[in-house]
């Protein structure tokens, strides 16, 4: 836990030490080897951002006036089509979207925008992304890990949390939800009065079967999705960002859709805060929305990739679980989440433990897919001298 000095923003907030920062000592290792580091520790793309999206940047770069902080029609008319495309979610109303400066800042913020303070609760994943915690620290919530809903027994406001989080893919596990599993999610969440926030960013990177999924779908199943809440979004918000499927991690470009009144109560805030979306960047996402084949194409890029590593790591004696979808293989050998880190960096390889993700996560690594080709070739190769 992060002390800081007195009376710093960050005791008061009693926010954690940002976990990459702890890897420090181990990039430095993994740096000295002889052929160089393969970084696998962080899901950052590596890819060219397609020229479709650079060319619409570049044409609307001539943007001397104030953008909307709502986005342009065109732009929650282009997320409304993407839905019925690549989700299977037809006829999301466009009022009902939300440009956001990337997912995190929307994940950070999330339950400060919605009015939670000191007293109230937020559900998070048991194994997750650090940034639900430090979102409910910075309201002064309760971050609270939800195993399953039986915990919770009897409803109480002391004991159910306010907002809901799930995360499917599931950043690190590679985790997916069914559409009968986030339908009982949803349910319960309406019977005691709470908002589901479903953090979708990895949805069109799923490495299962196309027998594995339901009919029509090219990715994992949304919350939005009709099957799962009969086709109304009252408290639900689903999260997206265009930085793993187009390469727009430097954009800044996602958005928050799903309930039109809390999307209208979330408009209100940002308006006041300032928190807008570039125009230039705004017409660049309209572009990558509409651009199935470059979306297609990474993601073959990544399968290929991830057919080199998956094989290697089993080959060295770890376990891949789950790992169904996203960016990351889950491993696991039963030993020190932080041994194993300090192995691999000496065979010049980082990456990230699975402590970064809580206390779960303490016998595993998250291993990216994110490296040029010629790296993973130097990793799978490496793995072979553990």
């Amino acid at each position: 836990m992060n002390t800081g000095t007195a009376g710093s923003g960050a005791a008061r907030l009693a926010l954690p030490d940002f976990p990459w920062d702890l890897l420090a000592p181990h990039k430095a290792t993994a740096a000295a080897h002889h052929d160089g580091i393969v970084d696998l520790s962080v899901g950052t793309p590596v890819d060219p951002t397609p020229d479709v999206v650079r060319d619409a940047l570049a044409a609307a770069s001539d943007s001397p006036g104030y953008p909307q902080t709502w986005g342009t029609p065109q732009l929650r008319e282009a997320v409304s089509r993407w839905f019925a495309r690549r989700r299977a979610v037809p006829g999301l109303d466009p009022d009902a979207v939300l440009p956001t400066i990337g997912s995190k800042e929307l994940v950070a913020w999330l339950p400060t925008l919605l009015g939670l303070g000191p007293g109230d609760i937020v559900g998070l994943p048991a194994v997750a992304y650090p940034t639900y915690v430090v979102g409910a620290r910075l309201a002064g919530a309760t971050p609270q890990e939800v195993e399953g809903l039986a915990q919770f027994g009897p409803p109480t406001p002391a004991t159910t949390p306010k907002l809901l989080w799930i995360n499917s893919p599931c950043n690190p596990t590679g985790r997916v939800l069914g559409v009968d599993h986030l339908r009982k999610v949803v349910a319960w969440a309406r019977s005691n009065g709470m908002i589901v926030a479903s953090d979708e960013c990895y949805a069109q990177l799923d490495w299962r079967p196309e027998a594995d999924r339901g009919a029509g779908e090219s990715g994992t199943p949304s919350v939005l999705d009709p099957r799962v809440c009969d086709g109304d979004h009252s408290g639900l918000l689903c999260v997206y960002s265009l930085s793993k499927q187009s390469n727009l991690a430097g954009y800044r470009a996602a958005f928050v859709a799903g309930d039109a009144s809390l999307i209208a109560g979330l408009l209100e805030v940002r308006k006041h805060a300032g928190m807008i979306m570039p125009r230039p960047v705004q017409q660049a996402m309209i572009a990558a929305l509409d651009d199935d084949a470059s979306v297609d194409a990474q993601k073959e890029r990544y399968r290929r990739r991830r057919d080199v590593l998956v094989p290697a790591v089993r080959a060295a004696g770890w376990t891949v679980d789950h790992s169904d979808a996203g960016l990351y293989l889950w491993a696991t050998r039963g030993t020190d989440a932080w041994s194993d880190v300090e192995e691999l960096s000496r065979a010049g390889i980082l990456v990230a433990p699975g402590t970064f993700y809580g206390p779960g996560g303490r016998n595993h690594v998250r291993i990216a897919l994110t490296a040029p080709d010629d790296r993973i070739d130097a990793a799978a190769q490496r793995l072979t001298s553990i």
